[in-house]
């Protein structure tokens, strides 16, 4: 071994009083930052303009409190799937719900209908029949995106064919215009 041509430096040595020294300084961090918090985090920053102040219906009408004009029989009717968005530019938002008979065979037609609160008891209320289950479809895929719903409807060709199995698919997309929702179908339509 070839000795060092610099000298020893004292500092490259530990000893106990250094292990000690950032134990102690080590304490008194987590000690103080353990009274030392944060305040509260909140999603509105304070000065912002209208922090504070939420509209008075902003939560969406829950498709549980309503009666859907689906006649089920014996079985009730579910709802499938569900999702909210703000449709007519009212800054309120609508639930748009896709319901069917809860029933134990087949696969029974979907209805899909547009939600919004009642202005003067905030009850939910249904306003619009998208696609009524008469039609005898399905709905496969589902979305509400910038005020547009879409959805891929699957059905039948002919009472031929069993409730099972679809033999004809098409996409579809409403969207609110002039008071009302005006269906169209997307550039790409297809059919099984």
């Amino acid at each position: 071994m070839q000795p060092s041509a610099v000298p020893e430096l004292a500092h490259t040595h530990t000893r106990p009083i250094h292990w000690l020294a950032t134990a102690t300084a080590l304490a008194g961090v987590v000690a103080l930052s353990s009274v030392l918090q944060p305040g509260a985090a909140t999603a509105a920053q304070p000065d912002a303009p209208g922090a504070g102040r939420a509209p008075a219906h902003a939560a969406p009408p829950d498709p549980a409190a309503v009666t859907f004009p689906v006649e089920c029989g014996p079985v009730k009717a579910v709802v499938q799937k569900k999702a909210s968005a703000d449709l007519d530019g009212d800054g309120r938002p609508e639930t748009v719900a896709v319901v069917h008979c809860d029933s134990p065979m087949g696969t029974p037609p979907d209805g899909v209908y547009v939600l919004t609160r009642d202005a003067d008891s905030g009850r939910p209320r249904l306003v619009a029949t998208l696609l009524d289950p008469e039609d005898g479809t399905t709905v496969g895929d589902f979305a509400v995106r910038g005020g547009t719903v879409t959805a891929t409807l699957l059905g039948y060709s002919s009472a031929d064919v069993p409730r099972c199995c679809p033999d004809e698919k098409s996409d579809a997309k409403w969207r609110w215009r002039d008071g009302t929702f005006v269906r169209s179908t997307p550039a790409g339509a297809r059919s099984v």
